[in-house]
């Protein structure tokens, strides 16, 4: 699959010294982001996921389509102050700082087996808050599915810290 050839560098985003990985033509390309979305989607089905869990934004792009493919819910996880009902947050640290995300407290049932999904894996921060909230609720992390893993920056040692032996479905993956 071409998954590789159709994301895009761009030097120097967001600021100097930055290669960020741009997913937006695998996105615009229908037959290879549905291909994206259904090897996910066997993955998500081999964990025996109920619910997929994506953070914003593009969280959403990839957790969503997961969720409808595979027949399980979806839900978001938002920026603080960002979700209209009660909710549960989860705090984690930036380079410079640290932001806070919330889900709403019902979203998740105990028990429930939910696979967390994101466009890409880097330094874990977000993917390891997503997982706190999960688990906040009662939720039992099965799994963690991503188009992009960047392995030098070590966000799979930091989610197998905290959940050994999770399965870890990345599409591609930079050194």
């Amino acid at each position: 699959m071409r998954f590789r050839e159709m994301i895009r560098d761009i030097p120097d985003f967001p600021k100097k010294g930055i290669l960020f990985r741009d997913i937006t033509p695998l996105l615009a390309n229908g037959l290879l982001y549905q291909q994206s979305i259904q090897t996910l989607a066997e993955f998500c089905t081999q964990c025996q996921a109920q619910m997929v869990v994506g953070p914003e934004a593009r969280g959403y792009v990839i957790g969503a389509p997961l969720a409808v493919v595979t027949g399980c819910g979806f839900a978001p996880v938002r920026k603080k102050g960002k979700l209209p009902y009660k909710t549960r947050s989860a705090s984690y640290a930036l380079e410079y700082g640290e932001d806070t995300l919330e889900i709403h407290e019902d979203a998740i049932m105990q028990g429930q087996r939910v696979l967390v999904a994101d466009d890409l894996l880097a330094t874990g921060g977000t993917m390891s808050a997503t997982i706190d909230l999960v688990q906040q609720l009662g939720g039992i992390v099965v799994g963690a599915a991503f188009l992009i893993e960047l392995k030098e920056l070590g966000g799979r040692q930091v989610l197998l810290d905290k959940i050994p032996q999770l399965p870890i479905q990345t599409l591609v993956q930079y050194d």
